[in-house]
Parts: C-alpha cells; structure tokens; sequence
C-alpha cells in the first residue's frame, strides 16, 4: 500500500513555475524572453540606429581662378605658379593635387590674462605633401583642438609651393631626383637652416620633425646644418620651407 505525499508549494513558486522562458534564455523572469544563446532583452527595446557615413563636401569654387580649375582651363599647379595666380581656395590644391597627404607636426596652448580671466586656447601645425616635389605648412588656432587641426590643414593647402627636386652632389652625379639641385639656406626668427645635397643611399641626415618634413617634399638624400631655437617648430618649419622655396626661384 503506497503513500503518496502532497507538497504544497508556495503561491509564489506556483508563480515561478508558471513563467516559461526563451529559447536560451533564463527561466522564470517575467517580461524578459531568452533570445538565441543570450539571456535575452526587454520587450520593447528600440533598434539600434544604423551608423551616419561621413557627409563628402562638395567644392564650389568662389574666384575666378577656382572657376577656371573647375571647368578644366586650368589643370596644373605649375601653370598656376608661372602666370603668377594666386590661391584662395584649398580646394584648388585638393582638385589638383589629389594625393597630398597631411600631418600633424606639433600642438601646443596658448594663454594670456585678460581682464576677466586666464584665457586658454590650442594651436596646431600641420604639413602637407605629397612626397613628390610639393609641400605646405600651415598654423591654426582656436578655442577647439579639432578646429585649430581644421584651420591648420586648409591653411597648409593653401601655402603649397613647389619643390626642384635633382642631385647635386658631386659625389654622386646621376640623373634622379632623390636630393636638392645645389645648396639653400633659409632663416625664420633665429633658426637658420642650411640644406646640402648628398649621394644616393646616404638618407636624411636631419632632425626628427625636420627629416619628416624633408619627406614630405620628396627629399631622399641631404645633409642639413640648423642653428637657433630649433624647438620652436613655428620657426624651424618656416626656415625650412624657406630653403625649399628657393630650389624653384633660383632653379
């Protein structure tokens, strides 16, 4: 003769026992279905919103030298550099020259006292090149790191000179351009810079920020002499493209 015992459960266990659970999910949770390997969400979670692609500016030319570049009368920079034009426009030079790459040389703060306060504000310089016998520089400021970079790039478009490229060195005496044609020498505040032309395979004799500039431009091969502040890197730039600019004046 068998005995059967009745347990009795809880109203809150019946309530437990009641809940089915998801397809891999928990059991037992009220208002949470289990999802596919998870433990599931809540009913009436939103979507997530689909990333926004970059929005691509669109160039409208403003001078009449933009309009003369859109429209295809124009379609070097070296024409622009013989009849003497000048650029207004970064677009101009992005149109012309599409392989320009830019990079950041150096940050830094800007303070000064007001009469209602310490003001602070960023600065940034920036180099543009595109490792083929063009370079740029340019300085932006602001109260905004990601605009100062912003101003900076469209003002080192804007300053794109051209770089003769050649080899000048007696010591090598072939026809490639890996070097400067002869020797430049250029001065910005008390940083003087003198650029002399090497041998193939000798490589940049330079400074860091001054050998990535160097690279920019084109230069493979070169001794360089600097002497001043050559820290300040407002000065140490404009030195050096100072020294460049004379490759193409007095070539």
């Amino acid at each position: 003769m068998s005995i059967e015992k009745t347990v009795k459960k809880t109203p809150q266990q019946q309530q437990q026992q009641s809940r089915p659970g998801g397809p891999g999910g928990r059991p037992g949770q009220q208002g949470r279905p289990g999802g596919p390997g998870g433990r599931g969400g809540r009913q009436g979670d939103r979507p997530r919103r689909p990333r926004r692609e970059p929005v691509v500016e669109v160039w409208e030319p403003k001078t009449i030298l933009g309009r003369k570049v859109a429209s295809g009368e124009i379609t070097s920079m070296e024409e622009i550099y013989e009849k003497g034009y000048r650029i207004l426009e970064s677009g101009i030079v992005k149109k012309l020259l599409p392989d320009l790459k830019t990079e950041v040389i150096d940050v830094g703060l800007i303070q000064k006292m007001t009469p209602n306060g310490q003001s602070t504000r960023f600065k940034a310089l920036v180099a543009a090149g595109n490792q083929n016998g063009w370079l740029g520089i340019g300085l932006g400021k602001s109260k905004q790191m990601r605009i100062a970079i912003e101003k900076a790039n469209n003002a080192a478009f804007l300053n794109v000179v051209p770089v003769n490229l050649g080899c000048g060195s007696w010591e090598c005496r072939c026809d490639r351009k890996h070097s400067v044609p002869f020797t430049v020498k250029g001065k910005s505040g008390s940083v003087t810079i003198e650029i002399l032309p090497g041998p193939k395979g000798l490589g940049l004799v330079a400074g860091g920020k001054i050998r990535n500039l160097l690279k920019l431009a084109g230069v493979k091969d070169a001794w360089t002499h600097t002497s001043g502040s050559t820290a300040t890197m407002a000065s140490t730039s404009k030195a050096l493209l100072a020294c460049l600019k004379q490759t193409w004046s007095q070539g």
